[in-house]
């Protein structure tokens, strides 16, 4: 993902990017067996989906006093994943990442994110979805 674009001919910033600061805290490769899937054979068993999630800090945030408060932290990326697979089944990966991104923005310390969300026994890799969300504030 870059953080401008071509606007008439000229380099613009992407929209959201102006609210985003460059710090990023990620989490690569989170695997879960979950319930997920919208065909017949994927009613009522688990599957192992992997998820990797990139956040960017807002501008406003930094670790000045090495306090964790200060920033948010890889762990509640983790927490946002965990939360939203926990209610059962999901028909759709896109569904689970839109989800995921909407618990990331309600912190404010989060100006945008990026999840990426991999079904790994379906296809003959993986397959899925990556979106990226800003917060709109």
């Amino acid at each position: 993902m870059t953080d401008q674009t071509i606007l008439a001919g000229r380099l613009m910033p992407a929209p959201g990017a102006e609210r985003m600061g460059s710090d990023r805290i990620f989490v690569s490769d989170y695997v879960l067996a979950i319930e997920i899937g919208v065909y017949p054979e994927e009613q009522g068993v688990r599957q192992k989906v992997r998820f990797s999630l990139e956040a960017w800090m807002a501008p406003t945030v930094h670790a000045s006093h090495d306090q964790i408060a200060e920033v948010p932290s890889y762990d509640d990326l983790v927490k946002a994943v965990d939360a939203v697979v926990s209610v059962g089944h999901i028909n759709l990966v896109e569904t689970v990442a839109e989800r995921i991104a909407e618990h990331c923005l309600a912190d404010r310390r989060i100006a945008g994110i990026k999840v990426r969300v991999e079904k790994l026994e379906r296809g003959p890799g993986a397959v899925g979805v990556e979106i990226v969300r800003h917060a709109r504030r």
